[in-house]
């Protein structure tokens, strides 16, 4: 009995489960049970550029299958300048033929089970030729004069002459040595002061609402123009009269109206702004502009400055954001948002939106056995953990489903990026609660444009054209395998964690009103704070987490001792130290925590923010907490108070992501490690029963679970740099999970390997014999200058080592690889570990063939070197990583095939 069972066993690895490596094998019933359908949703999305607006409907078309094929669920459309010599090609943006070929587009990738997204205007942010002058980005343009007592003044005032954007007076504010105001606004006559001042000395501050004459970057025809206000309605309802009438022309359906992180820079004022001020603030600011706009860091004029900087929170969001969110969904749209950049509370601003979306940026370092990052090839990444979480607390904490990330922004050089180093960086997205990842990007390319194609500045190019694609759909499956789960039941963090953003705005800030909380720098707003410390803290001991605003804690309540907010229900809430708290959030906190609520604090607030009546609110504040008896608490043991369990399988190496489905829990485990685990690791709650699913191979199988001082264990076998989902709870398959360990040392494979050139360019090298294997730029000039896919062909005989079943362990690919055994597909090796589960060995002669393609950065290279030139772009061209002249000539030649060693891993089944 017990050798039937390891036959079947063996059976299941090698048959079943090796067939589910192919992207298109069919699925059994039991794998349908636990794997989501793979809907569009689940699977990765790209950004399309329209480079020009240059599309025709055949290309259209071509593109969108290759994209449907390679197993994405959409795109997201923005269009941007174009290539030279194409200017006939080119559309203006909303034009007749323009909507005709974006209808064309949403119903062709309707019919392929394809979304799409589109930004509301061309290149970024916001702007183009609808935006007049009187609704462009405004600034607030403040020009000084000393006046002296008893000396009359009388002169015309006027912006200074480097301001090159007109700008109109709008307050003419004095203020004497002691701080008293008068406001000579009235005194100005057709533009000039006459005055003299006869009590005291006076510094007079002439406030004019200027522009910041920025214009929509990257735009592409019939897109240019000023960018808009984003602290005004009307501006907005302005800005959308075109879009009205357009989207009135198309038939089909766009999914999302998406907009692009904030980069309206230097805009701090709106015209209406010390009337919103005042009703939001509830004071006149006018009187204290010498207190705003003071040059040293003073506790009076931090706070005016607190005030000043949430009044454009409050502005972006009431003004733009959500009158934005409103109109999208009347026509029947979802809006995706990225929040990061803006001059305001992220959290709110990521809520305001039915998806939130994040962003990565450059290269993240892990330590996964045999991952490259090249100094040369990268620039540092801004995907901070914690950055991260911004948005997807957000749409935790108000119920939006979808999380979405621009994802491998600059991840790699041009043409030097690996389907190997995307993977770890799109896990650190899906371990931080994103769920619905974005490509960036692929560029639209018509076959006239040749090879490469037209390409955006700024990498990756997931396009046709990028020998990448030819083993893409695996990293899209995984992704999607992945996604298609974590949009399964709802977030499970148990623990919220208060932002006090006022002790930002509350802050000097070298002076400057107009603050970002940019990803580009978070050492000025997020990585010495307590807030982050706290964060790192509770999430390295295995505590899930989302970020909670000031907003937000207004709208909780408590049921049964929990916390309630729309998204979610929280078991405790911590407060870390902090300087500033408006009194209402104190009163709230409080108000919680004698309803029943876990409230933590790891500190408490010495003052409230701001400037109106602050002293009276700092007061009631101390009060507060006095009264109610609050005082400090340790972190761990006040979650423990809570019922707040962590996950201790973090100490293993292993990161999580944990969701619930009614009474079970889905977890995500990723390995980012040096070393392999092959251990039991705890699960909290009730675990009655696990089933393993590997998210590369679709295989699944009931997990091996024991209890230990009255925590459940369950086992788990994860390779340095893969990953694995639990399901707990859940109906058990048959198929019990297969572990296995090697039975003896791996059989490196040194025999004859023969090389032939598949597909490629710039031509095909000849055909090669390898006796040891090393990179085939070694093959001569050809070789060196190929990038495409090379068929390795080698026989073996099979070893006469015992096993139950057989490994294959490529070692170093460059950079993906399609194995068959015996003429049978066994899957694609694309990532760390670069590992396939071969099966059973048939006796005798064994014959291997590996399709391995590489990089386009040789083919790339030998075009410069030949003097073909092929950036034809306006506008920025193409730049490199580090946003320099792009020059492939000064490459070295990318090692490229199969490096090996390459070895057979007897591996033996072990039973549960």
């Amino acid at each position: 009995m017990r050798i039937l069972f390891k036959l079947l066993l063996v059976l299941l690895t090698t048959g079943l489960f090796t067939a589910c490596q192919s992207q298109n094998s069919e699925v059994t019933h039991s794998d349908t049970a636990l794997w989501p359908d793979i809907e569009k949703t689940a699977k990765p999305w790209t950004r399309w550029w329209w480079m020009g607006s240059a599309v025709d409907k055949s290309n259209i078309k071509e593109h969108l299958v290759a994209f449907e094929k390679a197993g994405l669920g959409g795109v997201e459309i923005t269009p941007i300048y174009g290539a030279k010599g194409e200017e006939e090609q080119f559309l203006e943006f909303l034009s007749p033929e323009y909507l005709e070929l974006l209808d064309y587009t949403i119903t062709t990738a309707d019919s392929l089970g394809l979304g799409v997204d589109m930004v509301l205007g061309t290149g970024w942010p916001y702007g183009g030729p609808q935006v007049e002058r009187e609704f462009a980005a405004t600034k607030l343009v403040v020009q000084k004069y000393e006046l002296a007592q008893g000396k009359a003044f009388d002169q015309e005032l006027k912006p200074d002459p480097k301001e090159r954007q007109p700008a109109s007076l709008n307050a003419v504010l004095a203020y004497d040595t002691a701080g008293n105001f008068k406001d000579l606004t009235k005194e100005v006559r057709d533009g000039k002061l006459s005055w003299t001042p006869e009590d005291a000395s006076y510094t007079v501050y002439a406030l004019f609402t200027g522009k910041t004459g920025q214009k929509v970057k990257r735009a592409a025809p019939g897109g240019a123009g000023y960018t808009l206000d984003h602290y005004s309605k009307e501006a907005f309802v302005d800005y959308i009269q075109p879009y009205d009438s357009a989207f009135a022309e198309i038939k089909g359906q766009l999914r999302a109206i998406f907009n692009d992180s904030y980069e309206v820079y230097g805009t701090d004022f709106t015209p209406k702004f010390f009337e919103q001020f005042e009703k939001l603030r509830g004071y006149d600011l006018k009187p204290h502009i010498n207190l705003l706009l003071s040059d040293s860091d003073n506790d009076l004029g931090n706070r005016v400055k607190s005030d000043y900087r949430e009044t454009l929170s409050d502005l972006l969001l009431h003004q733009f954001n959500e009158p934005w969110t409103d109109w999208s969904n009347k026509h029947g749209f979802k809006t995706k948002l990225q929040a990061h950049g803006s001059p305001g509370n992220l959290i709110d601003l990521y809520a305001s939106a039915d998806i939130p979306e994040c962003e990565t940026f450059g290269s993240m370092p892990f330590d996964i056995k045999g991952f490259r990052r090249e100094e040369e090839n990268i620039r540092t990444g801004d995907a901070d953990p914690v950055m991260l979480k911004f948005s997807s607390s957000a749409g935790h904490i108000a119920g939006k489903p979808l999380i979405s990330s621009e994802t491998f922004t600059w991840l790699r050089e041009h043409f030097k990026t690996a389907l190997s180093q995307a993977k770890p960086e799109a896990e650190e997205l899906l371990l931080n609660g994103v769920n619905h990842i974005f490509l960036h990007g692929s560029t639209y390319s018509p076959e006239r444009a040749g090879w490469p194609g037209w390409k955006f500045y700024a990498s990756v190019n997931f396009s046709p054209k990028n020998t990448i694609w030819k083993d893409a759909s695996a990293l899209f499956g995984y992704v999607g395998n992945v996604q298609s789960v974590l949009q399964e039941g709802k977030a499970d963090n148990e623990t919220l964690l208060y932002w006090p953003i006022y002790d930002q705005y509350n802050s000097y800030k070298k002076g400057n009103l107009f603050f970002q909380f940019k990803i580009h720098s978070l050492d000025e707003w997020l990585l010495d704070t307590p807030f982050y410390e706290t964060t790192n803290t509770l999430m390295n001991k295995g505590y899930g987490v989302d970020f909670l605003s000031d907003a937000f804690l207004k709208q909780a309540k408590v049921e049964a001792g929990k916390i309630v907010l729309p998204g979610g229900t929280y078991k405790a809430l911590v407060v870390p130290d902090c300087q500033f708290m408006p009194l209402g959030s104190m009163e709230k906190l409080v108000a919680l925590k004698n309803a029943g609520a876990s409230v933590i604090f790891t500190g408490l607030p010495e003052s409230v923010p701001g400037y109106f009546e602050y002293e009276k609110q700092t007061a009631a504040l101390e009060n507060l907490m006095s009264e109610n008896d609050l005082a400090i608490t340790a972190l761990e043991s006040g979650l423990r108070a809570a019922e707040v369990a962590p996950e201790t399988l973090v100490a293993s190496g292993l990161k999580f992501i944990r969701r619930a489905q009614g009474d079970s829990k889905i977890y995500y485990l990723v390995n980012h490690t040096q070393e392999d685990i092959d251990t039991y690791i705890p699960l909290s709650g009730n675990v009655d029963n696990a089933v393993l699913l590997d998210p590369l191979t679709r295989k699944v199988g009931a997990a091996a679970v024991r209890e230990t001082e009255g925590q459940a264990e369950v086992k788990v076998q994860i390779a340095s740099g893969d990953a694995l989902l639990i399901k707990t709870n859940w109906d058990s398959p048959e198929e019990q999970w297969a572990y296995t360990s090697p039975s003896a040392e791996g059989i490196p494979l040194e025999t004859e390997w023969n090389i032939s050139f598949e597909e490629g360019g710039p031509t095909l090298p000849e055909a090669a014999t390898m006796n040891s294997l090393k990179s085939w730029t070694t093959l001569g000039e050809d070789a060196e200058h190929f990038s495409g896919t090379a068929s390795y062909t080698t026989t073996f005989t099979k070893p006469e080592t015992a096993a139950d079943t057989w490994q294959l362990d490529l070692g170093d690919v460059r950079e993906s690889a399609a194995v068959w055994l015996n003429d049978n597909y066994i899957g694609t090796a694309w990532s760390a570990p670069y590992r396939l589960d071969l099966g059973a060995l048939q006796s005798g002669e064994n014959t291997l063939t590996i399709k391995v393609t590489n990089l386009a950065a040789n083919r790339l290279r030998a075009k410069e070197l030949r003097g073909e030139e092929w950036k034809t772009f306006y506008e920025i061209n193409m730049v490199n990583k580090d946003y320099k002249p792009f020059d492939a000539t000064v490459w070295e030649p990318t090692p490229s095939g199969l490096l090996g060693p390459v070895q057979l891993v007897p591996l033996a089944i072990e039973t549960k």
